[in-house]
């Protein structure tokens, strides 16, 4: 059989014979040129990719901002503002993630979020509840152990380890994630001072940060871990996984104070805007007040949303502890079940542990030190006892007489 010359090897898709192309591979029964190649390679990107995105975001329990906020007020009592603004940035950064590129010019922008309220206020429980309710990879990462690289502390690169844990490693479930850097205000700027030392666990880690919160691709360890030669990194594409920072904050008060030219102690005080509340001055944060706290105005640039948490009343700390699904008086109960005794409390029991938790001013942690210090005894004895009683009723002088012995009434009287 005589051989083919250059110009009867032609390519079985576009015609072309070999002159006219690069490379040409034959195949059992025809050719294909290196043009066709490309243009294949492509079309398979593009048919995964959307393949991909639609298997990920279907999986994603999208709520409409309404709906979720609803959903978080059955585990969340009160911050309706920043439940409010929580909701609406989860959900436009979901709809920014299924919008596909031939769906216009437009390029919407991510919708990271810093959360400011004092501790035990809800940050954190916040994040936490609306990822379980989206049914996406979540994690919370501490920003205190944080250092620039090459120094004793964590990359910031860690933070991804720990949501790619989450995703069981699947990256592009990662990818749709939900990260939480708790105590974001630890990271704060020594001093405004030019010093001969490094601020590595401050303005260093912001600089680290950056490229995070932007959207870039990023290297990571996945066991977590410091980065080395011989370690294999796991890629992960930033652009799509949305930030949710918190951080109590402490002192920023007197910031906004002297911004609303008014003072920290007092009730209330007349501005040219109106009237100020002095019990809760964080309700007016702005991003100038978290630049002269210490973040800098990168970092607060790829956090355009600020939200702040009211601090807890009386009246909201006594919801707290019996209204959510996973109230800790609906907990104890639920234990003491599970030993086939049914505990109930007296109404004046849960009121003491209210005004006990703001004595101590925990906010809604100090409410489970509290409980445990009343119920340590019980929760000890109860399970030994032969027969076990069938009702356990925690009374007032109960609950007085066992937190007054307790640990935690002693440190307070230190």
């Amino acid at each position: 059989m005589a051989r083919q010359t250059e110009e009867q090897i032609k390519c079985s898709f576009c015609g072309r014979d070999k002159r006219e192309t690069a490379v040409m591979i034959a195949g059992i029964t025809g050719h294909i040129c290196d043009r066709c190649i490309q243009q294949a390679s492509r079309i398979v990107d593009e048919e995964l990719s959307s393949r991909l995105r639609d298997s990920v975001l279907g999986s994603v329990n999208l709520l409409k901002p309404f709906e979720v906020k609803s959903h978080l007020d059955e585990f969340v009592i009160g911050q309706d503002e920043a439940k409010k603004n929580l909701s609406v940035a989860v959900y436009n950064h979901y709809k920014r993630i299924s919008q596909t590129e031939d769906e216009g010019d437009v390029t919407i922008e991510k919708s990271n979020m810093i959360l400011v309220g004092e501790t035990g206020t809800g940050k954190t429980l916040l994040a936490r509840t609306i990822a379980k309710i989206l049914n996406v990879p979540f994690c919370i990462a501490d920003a205190t152990v944080l250092t620039e690289a090459g120094y004793v502390g964590e990359d910031v690169e860690s933070i991804l380890s720990r949501l790619l844990q989450a995703a069981e490693y699947n990256v592009e479930a990662a990818e749709r994630g939900i990260v939480f850097i708790d105590e974001v205000d630890k990271i704060s700027r020594k001093s405004d001072n030019p010093s001969i030392t490094r601020d590595v666990s401050g303005e260093g880690v912001q600089q680290g940060l950056l490229k995070l919160l932007e959207g870039s691709t990023v290297g990571v360890p996945p066991q977590g871990g410091r980065k080395h030669p011989e370690q294999k990194l796991v890629q992960i594409d930033t652009k799509n996984i949305l930030f949710v920072c918190g951080g109590a904050f402490d002192g920023i008060d007197r910031i906004i104070s002297r911004r609303l030219n008014t003072s920290a102690i007092g009730y209330r005080s007349k501005t040219q805007e109106g009237e100020v509340e002095k019990e809760n001055l964080l309700q007016y944060v702005s991003p100038s007040d978290l630049r002269e706290y210490g973040l800098i105005p990168e970092l607060i640039g790829r956090l355009p949303l600020v939200a702040f948490l009211n601090p807890l009343d009386q009246s909201t700390l006594r919801r707290i502890l019996t209204e959510p699904k996973n109230a800790l008086i609906k907990q104890y109960m639920r234990l003491f079940e599970m030993e086939d005794i049914k505990l109930s409390f007296e109404k004046h029991v849960l009121d003491y542990i209210v005004e006990q938790a703001m004595e101590y001013k925990l906010g809604a942690r100090g409410l489970r030190s509290i409980c445990e210090a009343i119920m340590m005894d019980a929760m000890y004895e109860l399970p030994s006892q032969d027969p076990k009683p069938e009702n356990f009723k925690i009374s007032l002088d109960y609950a007085k007489e066992k937190f007054e012995k307790s640990t935690f009434r002693k440190l307070r009287a230190a």
